[in-house]
């Protein structure tokens, strides 16, 4: 049994990835070729917004963003300590102050009312809060309407990490379309992931896209010579493009495959063990199935000793790492994230798995 099953899935659509690749040998335009641009419309129009600005990998995209916002040294930018280590360290490459907010018992995402406490907390110190980053965990959207409530009071700007959330809805909206600007990763585990590394900012900020534009590409200003402002080498490459374009046509039906899975997992795994709580109104992309279980590490040898692959999304959180020990945060000052880290583990997810293959690994569960 595959944890993430990317082969059966090429098997699906090889011929016209294939296809795809030919057309970006032949015409031979490697980088910012067609197939490019092509993918920025699309992936636009699927998640509602004006602009999609495709990049280098989902860090590149959290960074992007903040650069554009002129975020530094003596500002304060919130986000979760239940997270990759990309969603913090970004702020830190910038020399900004990463603020960590608990976790909501039940959603596992960013809880508003800490974030209101800690913005508060920050506005007495001497740094300048400028930023909120809630994190779509395992694919499933963050409180937005609460959040972005917050973060209007105290005027943030809110970038939705939707690294591992695109496909996912949120009242009538797309994950992508939920803050003032969003991030993704095309990291091939994805949900929709490319065959290297890839990501993408959205927005229907005009400005802000075309800020994002210029510094993907070294500060570009008119043209390859003129930088008008500091930037990195963010470009999305052609051929990661045409994988994502083929793999486009057939996400809506991979989507709904990972709810039918995360619902026959939900439904045998009933009262044995806690999962993930999708509120009335959201859907998840399911990046992952994690479920929390108070003898983790029995239930993964005996998955293991079935042949049954698992993984500890997250085994340790930020602010118990030692890239972050200059915070100065205490692990019990995050107690839901922590509580977190010490119970949870994720099961095989993928659009492929069978019925017998879920009831299998439920089997073992006890």
């Amino acid at each position: 049994m595959e944890f993430i099953d990317l082969a059966e899935q090429q098997k699906r659509i090889l011929p016209g990835i294939e296809k795809r690749i030919a057309r970006v040998l032949a015409h031979g335009k490697y980088i910012m070729g067609p197939e490019v641009f092509d993918l920025e419309a699309r992936l636009a129009a699927y998640s509602g917004v004006r602009h999609a600005v495709s990049c280098a990998s989902g860090t590149d995209a959290l960074l992007m963003v903040l650069m554009a916002l002129d975020i530094g040294p003596g500002d304060a930018v919130f986000t979760t300590p239940f997270t990759f280590v990309a969603t913090a360290e970004v702020i830190c490459l910038l020399g900004a102050t990463p603020v960590f907010v608990d976790v909501d018992p039940d959603t596992w995402n960013m809880d508003p009312a800490a974030l209101d406490k800690a913005v508060r907390e920050v506005k007495a110190s001497p740094l300048v809060p400028r930023c909120v980053i809630p994190v779509d965990i395992f694919g499933l959207p963050a409180d937005y309407d609460a959040v972005n409530a917050v973060a209007g009071r105290y005027g943030l700007f809110v970038l939705e990490d939707a690294a591992q959330s695109f496909g996912a809805g949120y009242r009538g909206k797309k994950a992508g379309s939920l803050g003032h600007a969003a991030a993704t990763s095309f990291f091939p585990a994805k949900p929709l992931g490319c065959y290297g590394d890839g990501g993408a900012v959205f927005t229907d900020d005009d400005s802000l896209a075309e800020k994002l534009v210029s510094i993907r590409v070294h500060g570009k200003g008119t043209h390859k010579y003129d930088n008008v402002r500091i930037g990195i080498n963010g470009r999305l490459d052609t051929i990661q493009a045409a994988v994502l374009l083929e793999k486009l046509r057939i996400f809506d039906i991979e989507l709904a495959a990972r709810n039918q899975v995360a619902d026959l997992y939900r439904r045998m795994l009933k009262d044995r063990v806690v999962y993930q709580a999708v509120p009335r109104g959201v859907t998840s992309a399911w990046a992952q199935f994690s479920i929390r279980h108070p003898d983790r590490d029995r239930i993964m040898a005996e998955l293991k000793a079935q042949q049954i692959p698992t993984a500890v999304y997250y085994p340790s959180p930020l602010h118990c790492q030692t890239a972050f020990a200059g915070l100065g945060y205490a692990p019990g000052d995050f107690p839901v994230a922590l509580a977190l880290s010490q119970n949870i583990f994720s099961l095989p997810m993928h659009p492929y798995l069978e019925e017998a293959d879920i009831q299998r690994v439920c089997d073992v569960i006890c």
